[in-house]
């Protein structure tokens, strides 16, 4: 990728964090990128192009990052499953947790046919899908189908509750709440 814009995408992507995708304007991220207008629209046709590379750089780092920790996990002899909320509990101590940008993305473009809205649930399918193949020790298409769902949801749920509440310790309630519904099936 050029370096102009794989900075732009950077810079984007952390004001997009800190202060929401509509309240930041090209303006603000041509100024702290110091990139020019006409660079920018040389690699992006607008905004949304932006957002949605973003969101696409967003994405493919969290399955990378996912993936070889349930690799790890695996290896290591842990709950596969688990080692996500393990993931999440060191997000959310960090500097750098302020939600995911991909619920955040879905509020502000909430019109289904939107190409961020799509991108957002394609994302949140591509979770499930990968911890349903997480789920190495549970037989039966439909029973690892139902456990993704509630797994994801577990997931979800801790990610809104450890924004909108503050809940450092969200990923590991929810991880407790996961190893029951492990232990039960």
């Amino acid at each position: 990728m050029q370096p102009r814009k794989q900075h732009l995408i950077d810079t984007a992507y952390r004001l997009f964090n800190e202060h929401g995708y509509h309240a930041t304007g090209i303006d603000r991220i041509l100024a702290e990128s110091g990139v020019s207008k006409a660079t920018l629209y040389k690699h992006f046709r607008s905004k949304d192009e932006l957002v949605v590379a973003v969101l696409q750089q967003r994405h493919e780092q969290l399955m990378q990052a996912i993936g070889a920790a349930i690799g790890q996990a695996r290896s290591g002899g842990k709950l596969p499953p688990l080692i996500i909320f393990d993931v999440l509990d060191e997000w959310f101590r960090s500097d750098h947790f302020f939600g995911c940008n991909f619920i955040n993305a879905s509020a502000e473009y909430a019109q289904e046919g939107h190409a961020i809205y799509r991108l957002a649930a394609e994302h949140k399918a591509a979770m499930q899908d990968l911890i349903e193949s997480s789920l190495v020790e549970i037989s039966g298409r439909r029973k690892k189908q139902l456990m993704a769902e509630q797994l994801a949801l577990l997931v979800d749920g801790a990610i809104v509750r450890a924004h909108t509440r503050g809940d450092r310790d969200a990923a590991l309630l929810a991880r407790m709440m996961a190893k029951q519904l492990l232990d039960a099936a």
